[in-house]
């Protein structure tokens, strides 16, 4: 039974609306060199792990767990001759055992999700990260507020009230990498291609109706609201 994101996202190298240029500013904030331990929550596919250790050689634990983006990513890092800096743990975020004090930095990039919302993913997260580390989480924001009657605003709040939560959690913002129109476009249009592409090719399977559905729904929430109200945002914060 295909799932939905490994269809829309069989061509994304970065599973964020952002870019390698950006990824590697991130890298910069966060102060990585060869020493830095970095833990980075629902990986996926490994995009960011990888730059960031090619880039700074630094030692990176990814935990991810869905199955399709953990055999992507195991096979992405052994092409990148990597596996002497990066690591692929399969399983749930919430089981990893987030020893207190241990990381250097730690990031979850777009999956706030996998601790229930960015309250849970900053509570959860930051004891697991040493006095003066860092941590960085993507998170999305809504441009305009109120919103539209008719957008649901699916528990992201505006810029400010987004920062105020990390804040929350005894962090002090460091640096903010903001996604723009070209990195939403790219991101979304790899979506469409990609399922296109595949309910092309699998018109007879049960679950293309589905994935039709799910694909152009979304297609048309871009297009018409989200592209305008919409955005995302890398937040890196210091730990006292």
């Amino acid at each position: 039974m295909p799932w939905y994101y490994a269809v829309a996202e069989a061509d994304h190298d970065i599973q964020d609306p952002t870019s390698r240029e950006k990824v590697l500013q991130l890298g910069g904030y966060l102060r990585l060199d060869p020493d830095t331990r970095v833990l980075d929550v629902a990986c996926g596919k490994c995009g960011p792990a990888i730059l960031l250790a090619q880039a700074y050689g630094c030692h990176i634990v990814g935990v991810e767990k869905a199955p399709e983006f953990v055999a992507a990513a195991n096979e992405r890092v052994e092409a990148a001759g990597l596996s002497h800096l990066v690591e692929v743990v399969e399983g749930d975020a919430r089981a990893f055992p987030l020893v207190p004090e241990t990381w250097d930095v730690a990031l979850c990039l777009g999956a706030s999700f996998a601790f229930d919302d960015l309250d849970g993913t900053v509570a959860a997260l930051t004891p697991a990260v040493r006095s003066g580390g860092f941590l960085g989480f993507g998170e999305p924001y809504w441009l305009e507020w109120p919103l539209p009657r008719d957008v649901d605003d699916m528990g992201y709040v505006p810029l400010r009230e987004t920062v105020a939560r990390i804040e929350a959690g005894g962090l002090a913002l460091t640096g903010m990498i903001a996604s723009g129109h070209d990195d939403w476009d790219r991101y979304e249009s790899l979506h469409w291609r990609a399922l296109e592409e595949w309910l092309a090719a699998h018109p007879d399977d049960p679950d293309a109706p589905g994935i039709r559905a799910r694909h152009e729904q979304a297609r048309e929430d871009y297009l018409a609201r989200e592209r305008r109200l919409f955005d995302w945002a890398i937040f890196v914060a210091r730990k006292p």
